[in-house]
Protein backbone atom coordinates (compact mmCIF):
# COMPACT_ATOMS: atom_id res chain seq x y z
CA UNK A 1 0.00 0.00 0.00
CA UNK A 2 2.42 2.15 1.21
CA UNK A 3 5.19 1.38 -2.07
CA UNK A 4 4.58 4.37 -4.35
CA UNK A 5 5.37 6.72 -0.86
CA UNK A 6 9.01 4.60 -0.40
CA UNK A 7 9.67 5.45 -3.84
CA UNK A 8 9.58 9.01 -3.68
CA UNK A 9 11.65 8.48 -0.59
CA UNK A 10 14.60 6.64 -2.34
CA UNK A 11 14.38 8.91 -5.48
CA UNK A 12 14.67 11.59 -3.36
CA UNK A 13 17.63 10.40 -1.09
CA UNK A 14 19.61 8.78 -4.13
CA UNK A 15 19.33 12.45 -6.51
CA UNK A 16 23.51 13.43 -5.11
CA UNK A 17 24.27 10.20 -6.83
CA UNK A 18 21.50 9.97 -9.78
CA UNK A 19 22.33 13.37 -11.50
CA UNK A 20 24.89 15.09 -8.71
CA UNK A 21 24.15 17.39 -5.94
CA UNK A 22 22.49 20.29 -7.84
CA UNK A 23 19.30 21.09 -9.02
CA UNK A 24 17.70 18.46 -6.04
CA UNK A 25 14.07 18.35 -6.51
CA UNK A 26 11.44 18.77 -3.13
CA UNK A 27 8.89 16.09 -3.05
CA UNK A 28 6.01 17.62 -5.02
CA UNK A 29 8.48 17.99 -7.63
CA UNK A 30 9.57 14.17 -7.09
CA UNK A 31 6.21 13.47 -7.72
CA UNK A 32 5.50 15.28 -10.64
CA UNK A 33 8.67 13.89 -11.98
CA UNK A 34 7.97 9.94 -11.97
CA UNK A 35 4.52 10.56 -12.89
CA UNK A 36 5.39 12.80 -16.55
CA UNK A 37 7.75 10.44 -17.34
CA UNK A 38 6.49 6.25 -16.08
CA UNK A 39 2.79 7.32 -14.90
CA UNK A 40 1.47 4.97 -12.20
CA UNK A 41 3.75 2.09 -13.09
CA UNK A 42 6.94 4.37 -11.87
CA UNK A 43 5.37 4.85 -8.08
CA UNK A 44 5.30 0.85 -7.94
CA UNK A 45 9.00 -0.53 -9.44
CA UNK A 46 10.30 -2.19 -7.41
CA UNK A 47 7.63 -3.98 -5.41
CA UNK A 48 8.13 -7.42 -5.74
CA UNK A 49 11.71 -7.56 -3.53
CA UNK A 50 10.11 -4.98 -1.51
CA UNK A 51 7.34 -7.43 -0.49
CA UNK A 52 9.48 -10.13 -0.38
CA UNK A 53 12.30 -8.28 2.48
CA UNK A 54 8.86 -7.25 4.06
CA UNK A 55 7.31 -10.50 4.69
CA UNK A 56 11.06 -12.10 5.46
CA UNK A 57 11.57 -9.14 7.84
CA UNK A 58 8.23 -8.73 9.82
CA UNK A 59 8.43 -12.95 10.20
CA UNK A 60 11.58 -13.15 12.16
CA UNK A 61 10.51 -9.82 13.67
CA UNK A 62 7.87 -10.71 15.22
CA UNK A 63 8.19 -14.43 15.51
CA UNK A 64 11.13 -13.97 17.89
CA UNK A 65 11.03 -10.82 19.52
CA UNK A 66 8.01 -12.22 22.27
CA UNK A 67 10.46 -15.15 22.85
CA UNK A 68 13.39 -12.85 23.40
CA UNK A 69 11.98 -10.66 25.46
CA UNK A 70 11.18 -13.21 27.78
CA UNK A 71 14.41 -14.66 27.48
CA UNK A 72 15.96 -11.67 28.30
CA UNK A 73 13.48 -10.78 31.54
CA UNK A 74 13.97 -14.07 33.16
CA UNK A 75 17.60 -14.45 32.31
CA UNK A 76 18.35 -11.11 33.77
CA UNK A 77 15.40 -9.85 36.22
CA UNK A 78 17.31 -6.58 36.65
CA UNK A 79 17.26 -5.22 33.50
CA UNK A 80 14.45 -3.08 32.94
CA UNK A 81 11.04 -3.34 30.58
CA UNK A 82 12.44 -0.59 28.12
CA UNK A 83 15.83 -1.93 27.16
CA UNK A 84 14.14 -5.52 27.03
CA UNK A 85 12.17 -4.60 24.19
CA UNK A 86 15.38 -2.31 22.69
CA UNK A 87 17.55 -5.51 22.17
CA UNK A 88 14.61 -7.95 21.75
CA UNK A 89 13.60 -5.95 18.73
CA UNK A 90 17.24 -4.96 17.65
CA UNK A 91 17.97 -9.28 17.63
CA UNK A 92 14.47 -9.57 15.52
CA UNK A 93 15.08 -7.48 13.01
CA UNK A 94 19.41 -8.31 12.35
CA UNK A 95 17.79 -12.13 11.54
CA UNK A 96 15.74 -10.56 8.84
CA UNK A 97 18.54 -8.51 7.34
CA UNK A 98 19.92 -11.60 5.80
CA UNK A 99 17.17 -12.00 3.17
CA UNK A 100 15.74 -8.50 3.57
CA UNK A 101 19.17 -6.74 2.72
CA UNK A 102 19.74 -7.89 -0.40
CA UNK A 103 15.90 -7.57 -1.74
CA UNK A 104 16.31 -3.90 -0.35
CA UNK A 105 19.52 -3.65 -3.19
CA UNK A 106 17.37 -4.92 -5.77
CA UNK A 107 14.57 -2.91 -5.11
CA UNK A 108 15.77 0.50 -4.50
CA UNK A 109 17.91 0.24 -7.60
CA UNK A 110 14.52 -0.44 -9.68
CA UNK A 111 13.13 1.91 -7.95
CA UNK A 112 15.13 4.58 -9.16
CA UNK A 113 15.19 3.18 -12.65
CA UNK A 114 11.68 3.81 -13.25
CA UNK A 115 10.59 2.13 -16.65
CA UNK A 116 12.91 1.08 -19.09
CA UNK A 117 12.14 3.94 -21.61
CA UNK A 118 13.24 6.75 -19.02
CA UNK A 119 16.04 4.75 -17.90
CA UNK A 120 17.54 4.73 -21.11
CA UNK A 121 16.26 8.41 -21.89
CA UNK A 122 18.09 9.76 -19.01
CA UNK A 123 21.31 7.45 -19.67
CA UNK A 124 21.00 8.48 -23.47
CA UNK A 125 20.68 12.80 -21.88
CA UNK A 126 23.25 12.23 -19.53
CA UNK A 127 21.30 12.60 -16.37
CA UNK A 128 22.42 9.82 -14.61
CA UNK A 129 26.24 10.90 -13.09
CA UNK A 130 28.80 8.45 -13.01
CA UNK A 131 32.47 8.14 -13.22
CA UNK A 132 33.72 8.45 -16.80
CA UNK A 133 33.92 5.39 -19.28
CA UNK A 134 31.86 3.80 -16.39
CA UNK A 135 28.43 2.00 -17.24
CA UNK A 136 26.29 2.92 -13.15
CA UNK A 137 24.37 -0.41 -13.90
CA UNK A 138 21.83 -2.13 -17.19
CA UNK A 139 18.12 -2.18 -16.37
CA UNK A 140 16.43 -4.45 -14.75
CA UNK A 141 13.11 -6.26 -15.94
CA UNK A 142 12.25 -8.05 -12.84
CA UNK A 143 13.30 -9.36 -9.07
CA UNK A 144 15.13 -12.21 -10.73
CA UNK A 145 16.86 -10.17 -13.55
CA UNK A 146 18.02 -7.94 -10.89
CA UNK A 147 19.10 -10.49 -8.05
CA UNK A 148 20.92 -12.36 -11.33
CA UNK A 149 22.47 -9.19 -12.86
CA UNK A 150 24.25 -8.02 -9.33
CA UNK A 151 24.90 -11.50 -8.47
CA UNK A 152 27.03 -11.61 -12.37
CA UNK A 153 28.19 -8.40 -12.17
CA UNK A 154 29.07 -7.61 -8.31
CA UNK A 155 28.71 -11.01 -6.85
CA UNK A 156 28.20 -11.41 -3.03
CA UNK A 157 28.80 -8.63 -2.04
CA UNK A 158 26.79 -6.71 -4.58
CA UNK A 159 23.86 -8.40 -3.01
CA UNK A 160 25.08 -7.28 0.21
CA UNK A 161 26.06 -3.97 -0.38
CA UNK A 162 25.45 -1.07 2.71
CA UNK A 163 24.52 -4.36 5.08
CA UNK A 164 26.56 -2.74 7.98
CA UNK A 165 24.80 0.76 7.10
CA UNK A 166 21.52 -1.05 6.88
CA UNK A 167 22.15 -2.82 10.12
CA UNK A 168 23.30 0.61 11.64
CA UNK A 169 20.01 2.19 10.58
CA UNK A 170 17.53 -1.01 11.30
CA UNK A 171 18.67 -1.88 14.93
CA UNK A 172 18.04 1.40 16.25
CA UNK A 173 14.88 1.73 14.35
CA UNK A 174 13.49 -1.52 15.53
CA UNK A 175 15.02 -1.38 18.88
CA UNK A 176 13.62 2.30 18.96
CA UNK A 177 10.27 1.38 17.82
CA UNK A 178 9.38 -1.39 19.94
CA UNK A 179 10.42 0.69 22.80
CA UNK A 180 8.30 3.51 21.70
CA UNK A 181 5.20 1.29 21.40
CA UNK A 182 5.67 -0.30 25.33
CA UNK A 183 6.39 2.90 26.57
CA UNK A 184 3.35 4.51 24.66
CA UNK A 185 1.19 1.39 25.88
CA UNK A 186 2.24 1.99 29.70
CA UNK A 187 1.69 5.78 29.63
CA UNK A 188 -1.85 5.05 28.18
CA UNK A 189 -3.08 2.67 31.21
CA UNK A 190 -1.18 4.77 33.38
CA UNK A 191 -3.21 7.48 31.68
CA UNK A 192 -6.51 5.56 32.16
CA UNK A 193 -6.05 4.49 35.77
CA UNK A 194 -5.30 7.86 36.49
CA UNK A 195 -8.09 10.35 34.86
CA UNK A 196 -10.55 7.69 33.81
CA UNK A 197 -10.43 5.09 36.79
CA UNK A 198 -14.50 4.56 36.94
CA UNK A 199 -15.00 5.07 33.72
CA UNK A 200 -16.26 1.95 31.25
CA UNK A 201 -14.76 2.90 28.29
CA UNK A 202 -13.43 -0.07 27.09
CA UNK A 203 -10.33 0.31 24.12
CA UNK A 204 -9.96 -2.88 21.68
CA UNK A 205 -6.13 -3.62 21.57
CA UNK A 206 -6.00 -3.79 18.08
CA UNK A 207 -7.19 0.17 17.54
CA UNK A 208 -4.27 1.00 20.51
CA UNK A 209 -1.84 -1.05 18.28
CA UNK A 210 -3.31 1.11 15.35
CA UNK A 211 -2.57 4.42 17.15
CA UNK A 212 0.10 3.90 19.66
CA UNK A 213 2.13 1.68 16.83
CA UNK A 214 1.61 4.79 13.57
CA UNK A 215 2.92 7.31 16.00
CA UNK A 216 6.15 4.69 17.40
CA UNK A 217 6.86 4.20 13.99
CA UNK A 218 6.60 8.13 13.22
CA UNK A 219 8.65 9.05 15.81
CA UNK A 220 11.39 6.12 15.16
CA UNK A 221 11.35 6.91 11.44
CA UNK A 222 12.50 10.71 11.54
CA UNK A 223 15.04 9.98 14.38
CA UNK A 224 16.86 7.35 12.15
CA UNK A 225 16.48 8.99 8.66
CA UNK A 226 20.45 10.02 8.29
CA UNK A 227 21.30 6.81 8.48
CA UNK A 228 18.60 5.57 5.93
CA UNK A 229 20.24 8.32 3.64
CA UNK A 230 23.54 7.04 3.79
CA UNK A 231 22.26 3.19 3.29
CA UNK A 232 20.28 3.78 0.12
CA UNK A 233 22.82 6.31 -1.29
CA UNK A 234 25.35 3.02 -0.75
CA UNK A 235 23.21 0.43 -2.21
CA UNK A 236 21.71 2.82 -5.14
CA UNK A 237 25.40 4.16 -6.49
CA UNK A 238 26.57 0.39 -7.93
CA UNK A 239 30.14 0.71 -10.34
CA UNK A 240 30.09 4.29 -9.76
CA UNK A 241 31.49 4.48 -6.42
CA UNK A 242 30.91 7.13 -5.50
CA UNK A 243 30.96 7.07 -1.79
CA UNK A 244 33.56 4.63 -0.11
CA UNK A 245 32.10 3.16 2.93
CA UNK A 246 29.48 4.35 5.37
CA UNK A 247 31.62 6.72 7.29
CA UNK A 248 33.12 8.62 3.91
CA UNK A 249 29.59 8.73 2.97
CA UNK A 250 28.59 10.69 5.96
CA UNK A 251 31.42 12.72 5.54
CA UNK A 252 30.74 13.51 2.22
CA UNK A 253 27.34 14.37 2.68
CA UNK A 254 27.60 16.38 5.16
CA UNK A 255 30.21 18.33 3.97
CA UNK A 256 28.21 19.21 0.30
CA UNK A 257 24.56 19.42 1.57
CA UNK A 258 24.60 19.46 5.31
CA UNK A 259 22.40 18.54 7.97
CA UNK A 260 19.54 19.42 5.18
CA UNK A 261 20.94 16.50 3.11
CA UNK A 262 21.46 13.52 6.01
CA UNK A 263 17.38 14.46 6.38
CA UNK A 264 16.77 14.38 2.82
CA UNK A 265 13.55 12.43 2.58
CA UNK A 266 12.32 12.25 6.18
CA UNK A 267 8.42 13.50 5.48
CA UNK A 268 8.06 10.46 2.63
CA UNK A 269 9.61 8.28 5.44
CA UNK A 270 7.40 9.59 8.41
CA UNK A 271 4.07 9.38 5.49
CA UNK A 272 5.50 5.82 4.95
CA UNK A 273 6.11 4.21 8.61
CA UNK A 274 3.17 5.94 10.10
CA UNK A 275 0.48 4.06 8.41
CA UNK A 276 2.83 1.01 8.08
CA UNK A 277 3.41 0.57 11.68
CA UNK A 278 0.02 1.42 12.38
CA UNK A 279 -1.61 -1.71 10.34
CA UNK A 280 1.24 -3.75 11.55
CA UNK A 281 1.18 -3.22 14.95
CA UNK A 282 -3.04 -3.44 14.56
CA UNK A 283 -2.54 -6.69 13.18
CA UNK A 284 0.05 -8.32 15.92
CA UNK A 285 -2.75 -7.30 18.31
CA UNK A 286 -5.66 -8.42 16.81
CA UNK A 287 -4.00 -11.93 15.59
CA UNK A 288 -2.40 -12.05 19.42
CA UNK A 289 -5.94 -11.68 20.65
CA UNK A 290 -7.59 -14.14 18.21
CA UNK A 291 -4.77 -16.62 18.92
CA UNK A 292 -4.87 -16.76 22.41
CA UNK A 293 -8.69 -16.99 22.66
CA UNK A 294 -8.56 -19.70 20.19
CA UNK A 295 -5.34 -21.51 22.18
CA UNK A 296 -6.95 -21.26 25.48
CA UNK A 297 -11.05 -22.35 23.78
CA UNK A 298 -8.76 -25.08 22.81
CA UNK A 299 -7.42 -25.75 26.20
CA UNK A 300 -10.22 -26.14 27.62
CA UNK A 301 -11.94 -28.22 25.12
CA UNK A 302 -8.72 -30.51 25.51
CA UNK A 303 -9.34 -30.43 29.46
CA UNK A 304 -13.04 -31.60 28.84
CA UNK A 305 -12.13 -34.62 26.74
CA UNK A 306 -9.70 -35.62 28.98
CA UNK A 307 -12.00 -35.29 32.25
CA UNK A 308 -14.53 -37.27 29.81
CA UNK A 309 -12.52 -39.94 28.93
CA UNK A 310 -11.23 -40.17 32.10
CA UNK A 311 -14.93 -40.72 33.71
CA UNK A 312 -15.48 -43.37 31.10
CA UNK A 313 -12.53 -45.53 31.91
CA UNK A 314 -13.31 -45.32 35.08
CA UNK A 315 -16.87 -46.42 34.99
CA UNK A 316 -15.55 -49.29 32.56
CA UNK A 317 -13.49 -50.32 35.11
Amino acid sequence: MMHPVDTLKTRLQSQAIMTGAKAQKNIFQMVRTVWASDGMRGFYRGISPGVTGSLATGATYFGVIESTKTWLEDANPNLSGHWSHFIAGAIGDTLGSFVYVPCEVMKQRMQVQGTQKSWASAAAKGSISQAHGTQMYGYYNGMFHAGCSIWRNHGLKGLYAGYWSTLARDVPFAGLMVTFYEALKELTEHGKTKYLPNSDLDVSNSFEGLVLGGLAGGFSAYLTTPLDVIKTRLQVQGSTSRYNGWLDAITKTWTSEGVHGLFKGSVPRIIWYIPASAFTFMAVEFLRDHFNDKVDTDARELGTLSIDARSKVEKTV
